[in-house]
């Protein structure tokens, strides 16, 4: 049997005005038995549209700050310059993604564009404008426990790890402040901000605040996340 592909969004460095690509993302794919495809950096709806029809699922990946003016706000002073680009290009895809219920694995910011596509809001700065005591923004190891989440009963996510409680690793600065409509929330954070979600009604859109493709090698939990998603891909086209 044909292994599924999986589009993968690109990362964006600004100073060398090119696409880049953190390899846990493509191994975690790979790992759960897919295939992870790279797509091109732009808003052009028809060459999306004609990337996007090879793919059997989307991973929308971490990376720049959402621009704020998705979601109605002014841009704080400690929000990062945005990749208008990626913006809208995520905005096409995700859309393309609901209606053809193609399963979505959203990591880091790719929570928070989730969140945002589906008309919800985000902190700009967690340190500026949620009071905690908790670490968010980890120093390396990546694979190193930060904080813990509460994983919510009943959810997809608990019915796949079996359990109420999870050490996660956490490198981010912004989060869901207003859940978007049509969410549920999966996970909370020891602090109480929003650590995972999932869409209602579609066969697999998730949201997941830390980071799988850093921990996945050691850790069963980030394994089981990607294959969840991995075997999504496979339902959604058999």
């Amino acid at each position: 049997m044909a292994k599924k592909i999986v589009g993968v969004v690109p990362l964006w460095d600004d100073d060398k005005e090119s696409i880049w690509m953190l390899p846990g993302y493509l191994y975690g794919i790979m790992d759960a038995g897919a295939v992870p495809v790279i797509l091109p950096m732009t808003d052009d709806a028809e060459a999306l549209k004609e990337a996007f029809a090879l793919t059997d699922g989307l991973l929308m990946t971490g990376g720049h700050d959402v621009s704020p003016a998705m979601y109605n706000a002014e841009r704080s002073p400690f929000c990062g310059m945005p990749c208008e680009t990626r913006d809208r290009m995520e905005k096409l895809l995700y859309e393309m993604a609901v209606e053809e219920d193609k399963p979505v694995l959203g990591i880091c910011r790719g929570i928070q564009m989730i969140n945002v596509l589906q008309g919800g809001t985000l902190y700009q700065d967690i340190p500026a404008e949620y009071h905690t005591a908790t670490e968010h923004h980890m120093k390396p190891p990546y694979t190193a426990v930060a904080h813990n989440v509460r994983i919510c009963r009943p959810s997809a996510l608990y019915e796949l790890l079996k359990t109420e409680t999870l050490g996660v690793n956490s490198y981010h600065h912004q989060a869901v402040r207003d859940l978007g409509s049509g969410l549920e929330v999966m996970a909370v954070s020891e602090d109480g901000l929003i650590e995972a979600i999932s869409r209602k009604g579609s066969r697999f859109i998730w949201g997941i605040q830390w980071h799988p493709e850093f921990s996945f090698r050691a850790d069963e939990s980030s394994r089981k996340i990607f294959k969840a998603f991995v075997d999504a891909c496979r339902q959604s086209q058999d």
